[in-house]
């Protein structure tokens, strides 16, 4: 179970193959409640502080904390002159996340209407702005515009377009904190096994559904009624819920002839996320002065992105998210030992490169960086090794373009412009997960299922 949140251990290591940073705690607090359970009593959430490090390419740092004046102190170290426009920048992102998240967040967008609701709320918001936008009007030092900008990386999206409607992470950092879920986030993933068990149902693996069942609907329009399996097994169900990437539920599932909306042109067309090459290794040794997070920035910013969103090229330099869980949770490594992961954004594949040659290379290259900046003889010192690159994304997870976040996160491609929780095409069909409304991370995937039980019909409307 986990799908992107999957867990694997080697070596007496074990590894979060995905998601490491939990945001909005409540929202899992909430679903534990809907089952008659505690959270706490399931899954422990310990709070992080600091919340990370950056490390920019001139050596100079910038310590992230829930605390307001202590980040007032940590900006201020770094720019005086940009104290007064980083509290600017912090009272827009509250307003951003009272006025997006809530309203927003776990609401259905089935109609134009729906989407037309929202357009004042939308102006008012500047949502036509970017994020990097924002940062740039508030903070003159080029070090604190990317501290305040690079969130929208984390759900898949590029700082110079993502819509300034997710500088809200700020707030929601500071609102909520940032956790890390003891044992890994594959606690959280054994927890929500166990919550779908003690209702009496089943969780089923490697079970690969083959296509959606149809039949007529009283619509006109097709209607899911089951699954079929790759081994030929035919399960019914009243409805179909997918929360595997929207473009291959669409793709790969349904036939074109029951696609109008999202067929294949309309995939074809769709930007999708970048994606990742994330290596995770352990260490015989510990390296106690590197933090649970750090980012370890390159000499470019602006212009790496570019490479990644829109020239879709392999650059020579990188920007590197270090996780080291055993920071905070020393079992998941042998006595004496760390657990890493680092994940370096890389063009999807719609970007001309042979990752099964130039996968190892890069790794090196990681590697020696890490060993320049923030883990100094790492070579000499890893003793468990494992890659994957965006062929993983698009072999493993069924990933459209070997996109990590799905449906990348721009204006255009926002609430009801994004493929719907009900879908479209087929009734009796609903998507939830990172490819849905709202999008990406943790907290996006879990309002997706919020909204999936806004949408879908009680059991005695079923037919």
């Amino acid at each position: 179970p986990g799908g992107r949140a999957a867990v694997f251990r080697q070596d007496g290591f074990t590894f979060d193959a995905g998601p490491t940073i939990v945001t909005a705690p409540f929202l899992f607090d909430e679903l534990w409640a809907l089952c008659g359970r505690r959270r706490e009593d399931d899954v422990e959430l310990r709070w992080l502080d600091p919340f990370y490090k950056l490390r920019f390419d001139d050596g100079s740092t910038f310590t992230c904390r829930a605390d307001a004046e202590a980040m007032a102190d940590e900006v201020a170290r770094l720019s005086p002159d940009d104290v007064a426009g980083y509290k600017r920048f912090m009272q827009v992102s509250e307003r951003m996340y009272r006025l997006g998240f809530d309203p927003l967040a776990d609401k259905p967008f089935d109609t134009l209407w729906d989407m037309a609701r929202i357009l004042p709320l939308l102006i008012r918001m500047r949502a036509d702005r970017s994020v990097w936008g924002l940062a740039c009007k508030h903070v003159r030092d080029p070090r604190l515009r990317l501290a305040l900008s690079f969130h929208p990386l984390f759900v898949g999206g590029d700082p110079l377009r993502a819509t300034a409607f997710y500088s809200m992470v700020s707030f929601l950092e500071r609102q909520w904190g940032v956790s890390f879920a003891m044992g890994g986030t594959g606690a959280l993933v054994t927890g929500l096994v166990g919550l779908i068990e003690g209702a009496g149902d089943r969780v089923r693996c490697d079970a690969p559904v083959a296509e959606i069942l149809l039949a007529g609907g009283a619509s006109g329009r097709p209607r899911a009624r089951g699954v079929r399996l790759e081994n030929g097994e035919e399960i019914a169900a009243d409805i179909v819920v997918s929360n595997a990437d929207s473009g291959s539920t669409y793709r790969k599932l349904l036939p074109p002839s029951a696609r109008k909306v999202w067929s294949d042109r309309a995939i074809d067309r769709t930007r999708f996320s970048m994606s990742l090459v994330v290596w995770y290794f352990g260490t015989n040794r510990r390296y106690e002065d590197v933090e649970h997070h750090t980012i370890v920035l390159g000499p470019r910013y602006e212009d790496l992105l570019r490479d990644i969103f829109r020239r879709k090229v392999l650059a020579d330099d990188f920007s590197l998210y270090l996780h080291r869980p055993t920071k905070t949770d020393p079992s998941l490594a042998p006595e004496g030992c760390d657990a890493f992961y680092v994940l370096s954004p890389v063009p999807n594949l719609e970007a001309d490169v042979d990752w099964e040659t130039a996968a190892e290379p890069y790794r090196r290259r990681i590697e020696q960086r890490l060993s320049e900046t923030v883990l100094p003889g790492l070579e000499r010192h890893v003793v468990s090794s494992k890659m994957i690159t965006p062929l993983d994304f698009r072999d493993r997870l069924s990933s459209e373009q070997g996109a990590a976040f799905g449906v990348e996160p721009i204006l255009t491609q926002m609430a009801w412009f994004r493929p719907h929780n009900r879908s479209e095409d087929v009734d009796g069909l609903y998507l939830v997960g990172a490819g849905s409304h709202p999008g990406a991370g943790l907290p996006g995937v879990l309002c997706s299922a919020k909204v999936l039980d806004r949408v879908t019909p009680h059991a005695s409307e079923l037919v």
